[in-house]
């Protein structure tokens, strides 16, 4: 019934409207609202965290204040925690990046060649790395610092710490001698990451300078091809695989100390800095970002639109770039960029200085240790890390407090670009225990101040950390000269020298050495020749003069059995009435300058 009626209803309207009578009002209704608008997609951040030569530093850096406050710096299970809240503050989007060096330089590091450092960069989650130069100290796997049998490898170390790595160890310029790239890399020297649905490519490059600063011996088979060439091309297969966004890590660096405005590079130093060279002559968006490496020296600044961080190394510190990723060009923001340079790895800090560096908090005249806090929480050590590395810290300990049975009179710094009493003293003892006219020590072999006191095995360890054995060259008086302008001309620091004088110009660079002398300034006799003490490093071509080291026949290199220079150094102090005193200076003459020095060309 109900539809007939509806059925009248409508014929009755319908024949009204048909009479020509009015047409009924149309019910209210309600305008349809319009279409919602999609609020804009925000970017993506990605936050990347960069370290560099950390050289074993799983342990944190210990000293105790002239008013006996003791003081701790970096170390792996303190460096845990900063990461801990860099991905709790941006959760899935962290990447985990070094820039080459990781293994040598302590003794916990070096006495399981570099397995710890692996350990604790697979619990922290690190991404990639790059390959530096001193991953090729080890040599074969086991004691010796080279092979000596056809079974033994050159690369076996690396390739072990390779195997038990969870991340890849990257360098898209180490070549094969026939230009290919090395199967045991098992990349070429890139790789690519998803990072919250962005791809991620990686690419690592390694500083040219690799054969004259590790045992040339352990990369005889190997090639170290122009940075720029090979970034270049690993930077358009990266984007023909599909990244989105492109980050180097680079074991080469540079130097800009002044971090208070990352868009002023006027600071900054080219000397020494061959990632300098990689910036200009990468395309604009070939690379978004740089992790770089190498030389030790602070960066936190925009080359035209790329972020550069590096830090001073040993894992006192850290960076951070954070980008942003437009979500529909896929393509980096670069006016969004960030970075944060140089973050200080520490527990506590004075409440002034705001500083856990005991070389600053010396001088300070007092000191109130308070928690240090990041991203609004404090930091503590993650126990996990140091439950991983307490076995290697208690090994360490054993025989870091083992004596020598040798007392340092005085404290003796590390002085790299000067004469140093530290390195006449090293020098001296080589003398002395090779028995030769000569000796000359390279000033990147010391590593730390010689402390005042009783010497323990530990401390000469770490001033003398790698493992070089003492030789003995014949040279004539023109090699020696020869030999001098190639130490000297390499920007490798000021060599020590004992049985000699040498007068230098005041600028780095090839024509610094101006001449020798015997002690008193005698001239050089010019017949018959001069036996010269120096480490297995120098012999075998490292820091540069292996353009005249190459040249000598086989009967005038005396490798002395390869005693250490560790043990030369205790040797010397045992002959001196087990005490070690700081040589007199006097030995490197320096003439002053008569104009501002020229900087390097990168």
């Amino acid at each position: 019934m109900r539809t007939f009626r509806l059925t009248a209803l409508a014929l009755t309207a319908l024949v009204s409207a048909c009479r020509g009578g009015p047409t009924p009002a149309p019910e209210a209704t309600t305008p349809a609202a319009p279409p919602a608008v999609a609020a804009p997609a925000k970017p993506v951040r990605l936050t990347l965290v960069g370290t560099n030569d950390f050289h074993g530093w799983v342990m944190p850096h210990r000293a105790t204040l002239p008013d006996g406050q003791k003081v701790e710096e970096g170390g792996a299970a303190l460096f845990a925690s900063y990461v801990a809240r860099l991905r709790a503050d941006n959760p899935g989007g962290v990447l985990l990046l070094d820039g080459g060096d990781l293994f040598q330089g302590t003794l916990a590091s070096n006495l399981v060649e570099g397995a710890i450092v692996v350990d604790v960069y697979n619990l922290l989650g690190y991404t990639a790395v790059a390959i530096g130069n001193h991953e090729f100290d080890y040599g074969p796997v086991g004691p010796g610092p080279q092979a000596t049998r056809p079974d033994e490898d050159p690369l076996g170390a690396l390739k072990a710490r390779m195997a038990q790595a969870k991340f890849p160890f990257l360098s898209a310029n180490v070549r094969e001698k026939d230009g290919r790239h090395p199967a045991w890399l098992g990349n070429d020297g890139t790789t690519v990451v998803t990072v919250k649905g962005v791809k991620v490519g990686l690419l690592g490059l390694s500083t040219l300078q690799t054969p004259q600063t590790t045992n040339p011996a352990n990369v005889a088979s190997l090639r170290f091809e122009s940075l720029a060439q090979a970034a270049l091309e690993a930077t358009r297969a990266l984007r023909a695989q599909g990244a989105e966004v492109v980050v180097a890590l680079a074991h080469a660096g540079g130097k800009c100390p002044d971090l208070s405005n990352p868009r002023d590079t006027s600071g900054c130093s080219r000397d020494d800095g061959e990632i300098y060279a990689v910036l200009d002559a990468l395309p604009p968006g070939s690379v978004d970002a740089v992790v770089a490496g190498h030389t030790h020296q602070p960066m936190g600044h925009f080359f035209g639109d790329v972020p550069v961080i590096e830090t001073s190394g040993l894992a006192r510190s850290f960076g951070v770039v954070d980008l942003f990723v437009d979500p529909v060009k896929r393509r980096v923001l670069p006016e969004r960029t960030r970075i944060q340079a140089a973050i200080p790895v520490c527990g506590a800090v004075d409440a002034t200085l705001n500083t856990c560096d005991p070389l600053r908090l010396r001088d300070a005249k007092a000191v109130r240790m308070v928690p240090a806090t990041f991203l609004g929480a404090p930091v503590t050590p993650d126990p996990r890390v140091e439950a991983l590395v307490a076995p290697a810290e208690a090994r360490v300990e054993e025989e870091q407090r083992r004596p020598v049975g040798v007392n340092v009179q005085a404290r003796m710094p590390q002085v790299y670009e000067a004469e140093s009493a530290l390195g006449n003293l090293i020098a001296d003892a080589m003398r002395k225990v090779a028995r030769s006219d000569a000796a000359v020590m390279n000033a990147g072999g010391i590593r730390a101040d010689l402390p005042q006191g009783p010497l323990t095995f530990g401390k000469l360890y770490e001033v003398l950390p790698f493992d070089n054995t003492l030789a003995v060259v014949d040279l004539t008086a023109d090699e020696l000269r020869r030999f001098l302008a190639l130490a000297y001309g390499g920007r490798k620091g000021v060599f020590a020298v004992s049985g000699l004088e040498v007068t230098l110009g005041a600028c780095p660079g090839p024509e610094r050495f101006k001449g020798v002398t015997l002690p008193g300034g005698a001239p050089l006799k010019a017949k018959g020749t001069y036996r010269v003490a120096m480490p297995d490093f120098l012999v075998r071509g490292g820091d540069g003069v292996g353009p005249l080291t190459s040249t000598l026949p086989p009967e005038r290199i005396n490798l002395l059995q390869g005693q250490p220079l560790r043990e030369a150094l205790t040797v010397y102090g045992h002959a001196q009435g087990n005490t070690l005193k700081p040589p007199a200076f006097g030995r490197v003459h320096v003439v002053p300058a008569t104009s501002p020095c020229a900087e390097a060309k990168p």
